[in-house]
Parts: structure tokens; C-alpha cells; sequence
């Protein structure tokens, strides 16, 4: 028996199966380039680490409910000049993550926030960050259907926990009051803790609104904005425009 059939067996108890993926690749390398023994393990070990990586990546853009396709690089900041590049590409370092700041998106339907909020979600991902991306509604639906199974504190506390939290359409539908005293506990349990990234078509003046007890809306609100960063989008809507483009070109088929 030679050196590599006792070897596998090994490298698959020790949970480095991954190695055994390249491994004739590099030995070929290290022979025909004459590498020492540490650049050789440095390889192989370097092989596994990207595996790893990117296998827990795929694992967390999975788990985050994000649309593939919206990432910073699908964005064409180009449709509306109101959006300043440069504040999101600094938000896309995700300094405000270390800082356990949140960011609010907010601006009418169709220019761009909840793209630009999974593409913040996307790069978090890509730094090792969980991330967790719903619709406000639909989120603390989730969480109140934990009632009927025995689930509802372990839905809460993945929501509190996870690093980064993206909350699209913030106040476009009115909650019931068990809604609303589950999204007061998300806001103050998360308060300094962690980032929530938010999007929304009302202003801050309105959010208050979102409940219907003044005292837990102010404290809410309030916990909400402190360190917070708010950009403003203004401009016309990507998927009208698109739709208008459509169906212009359609009609310069139809009338060719």
C-alpha cells in the first residue's frame, strides 16, 4: 500500500477530504516546479480555506433570502444621477456593521432601495457576516406563526441575533398588535447589538404611525434612528421606465 491510500483515509478523518480534490493536481506542480515541503502544504492548506469559504458563502446566501441578482454590481446607478454613488460605495465597506449602526433606505416605489439594501446584504455575506432579508409584513408573520408550533421564541431570537437584518417595506402595511409588539422587541433587542438595514416609502415623520401605543412608538423610533445613517432617494421608477422601454420597443417592432 503506498503513501496515498493511507493518506486519504486520514485527511478524511481529520474532515480535509476537500484536499483530496486537488491533490494530484498540486503534486504534479510541487514536482515539476520544484517546491519545498511548506510551500507544498501552504497550497494545499490555502485549496481548503477557499473551499471552506466558499461553500459557507453559498451556506449564507442561501439562508439570507437575498435575490441573487441584486448585488452592487447589478446596479446601474447610471438610471438615476439623485443617488449618490459614493455614500453607498462607503456604506458597502460596512464600517456601520463594526459600529452596529443601522441605514434607512427611503424614497418612493421602484428606484432602487430594496436592490440597493440586498446589494449591502450581498457584501455582507461576502465578508462572513449573516444575514437575514424580508419584507417587514412577512417577517413578523413568520415570527407569530411560531405560536402554533412552539417555535415562536426561537423565530424571535434568530431575528434579534442575526448580524445583519434587512427590513424592506417598512410601514407600507398596517400590523396587528401582536406584530407590533414583536417588531418593539426586535428594535430595542437589537439596539446597539446589531445592524438593521431598513427600507421604506415614508418619511420618518410617519413611522411613529406603525404603532398604535404612542410610548412604545417614540421609544421604538427613537432607538431606531440614534446612530443611524438615513439616505434619501428620490427620482423615477426603474421598473416603469423599463416597462416603458418594453413597450416601445414592441411597438417599433410591430410597426417595422
Amino acid at each position: 500500500m503506498n503513501e496515498l491510500s493511507l493518506l486519504r483515509p486520514k485527511l478524511v478523518r481529520l474532515k480535509l477530504s476537500g484536499i483530496l480534490e486537488t491533490l494530484d493536481q498540486r503534486m504534479d506542480q510541487a514536482i515539476q516546479d520544484k517546491w519545498s515541503y511548506s510551500q507544498f502544504l501552504l497550497t494545499l492548506t490555502t485549496d481548503e480555506v477557499e473551499r471552506r469559504d466558499h461553500r459557507n458563502l453559498g451556506l449564507r446566501l442561501t439562508r439570507s433570502n437575498l435575490d441573487p441578482d441584486k448585488t452592487l454590481e447589478t446596479f446601474d446607478f447610471s438610471f438615476n444621477a439623485k443617488i449618490h454613488e459614493p455614500a453607498i460605495r462607503q456604506l458597502a465597506t460596512l464600517a456601520f456593521l463594526k459600529k452596529h449602526e443601522n441605514v434607512f433606505l427611503l424614497g418612493p416605489s421602484g428606484v432602487g432601495k430594496s436592490h440597493l439594501a440586498q446589494a449591502l446584504g450581498h457584501e455582507a455575506c461576502r465578508h462572513g457576516f449573516d444575514v437575514l432579508f424580508r419584507r417587514t409584513y412577512a417577517l413578523l408573520q413568520w415570527i407569530g406563526a411560531g405560536h402554533g408550533d412552539g417555535t415562536y421564541d426561537r423565530r424571535l431570537a434568530n431575528v434579534v441575533k442575526i448580524p445583519v437584518l434587512i427590513v424592506d417595506d417598512f410601514g407600507l402595511k398596517p400590523l396587528s398588535e401582536d406584530m407590533q409588539s414583536d417588531l418593539y422587541e426586535i428594535v430595542c433587542e437589537r439596539y446597539e447589538r446589531a445592524s438593521t438595514i431598513l427600507t421604506s416609502n415614508r418619511d420618518f415623520k410617519e413611522w411613529p404611525g406603525v404603532f398604535n401605543n404612542a410610548l412604545m412608538a417614540s421609544a421604538a423610533t427613537d432607538r431606531l434612528v440614534h446612530r443611524a445613517t438615513k439616505i434619501v432617494i428620490e427620482g423615477k421608477s426603474y421598473r416603469t421606465e423599463s416597462f416603458s422601454r418594453m413597450s416601445k420597443s414592441l411597438t417599433e417592432l410591430a410597426s417595422a
